[in-house]
């Protein structure tokens, strides 16, 4: 474990660097040191080796900085100050990042952009953001669950999201919920995040489709036009199969 102020006066040509971050540690850790930017030195100095950094409680809105860690694995970015228009670098070697306690407000395209930059993620934590509600932020447990299957449903590989391991159930279940096409349409994804907030998820797949469609077509497409008829359906039937009355 390193920490700023025994590298701030490294020199580079002594080889002394060596001593504060070794390569059986692999790990820099700049946690707690006030941080916008990553000093020129410690790059030239760590990058080659370092596999874990630690960020964490400083004030990074910007890390042009990470490509230059050629061999990193694991990312943590806890209480900063990124936001969701931020757009990693590629880095398809790391398997862990965590987020926790950003300013990331809206999970698409975040979430997309987040998978084409990680390709290989397999632990993600995104708890304390705005665009992630849970028990940390007052959101309702079934906003929880929606949030929860929509990340999933980005990364094949992911086994561990924020507190809890991901089961083949909700994998499953977010495959159902957000189907996309080949190319992942933005109008797609888009209405599937809007799932989450209006309601909409029990529409059939072949209306989704349907309204999908129509979203492209038209400009200014009204999702509050989409009213369910219940009159002709029974009250076990319509809390899941209910039909839906398309008013353009």
């Amino acid at each position: 474990m390193t920490s700023l102020g025994k590298l701030v006066f490294v020199d580079l040509h002594d080889g002394k660097g060596d001593k504060y971050v070794s390569e059986e540690d692999e790990r820099l850790s700049l946690a707690y040191e006030n941080l916008e930017d990553l000093p020129y030195n410690l790059i030239e100095c760590f990058a080659g080796f370092v596999k874990t950094l630690d960020l964490s409680n400083n004030k990074f809105k910007n890390l042009d900085f990470l490509p230059r860690f050629t061999g990193l694995s694991a990312i943590i970015l806890d209480h900063n100050e990124l936001l969701e228009t931020f757009v990693f670098p590629y880095l398809p070697n790391v398997t862990l990042l965590w987020l926790n306690h950003n300013k990331i407000g809206n999970l698409y395209p975040f979430v997309k952009k987040l998978r084409s930059s990680f390709p290989g993620l397999r632990y993600l934590s995104l708890m304390g953001n705005p665009a992630a509600p849970s028990y940390l932020n007052g959101g309702t447990f079934h906003e929880y669950l929606q949030y929860r299957l929509f990340v999933i449903s980005w990364f094949t590989n992911l086994i561990h999201l924020d507190d809890c391991g991901v089961t083949d159930e909700q994998r499953n279940e977010s495959k159902r919920l957000y189907q996309r096409s080949l190319f992942d349409r933005p109008s797609q994804s888009s209405a599937a995040v809007q799932e989450v907030n209006d309601g909409t998820s029990m529409l059939p797949s072949y209306l989704k489709a349907i309204r999908t469609k129509l979203s492209d077509t038209f400009i200014g497409w009204d999702r509050k036009h989409m009213k369910p008829i219940t009159s002709h359906c029974d009250s076990a039937s319509s809390k899941g199969n209910g039909r839906w009355n398309v008013v353009i």
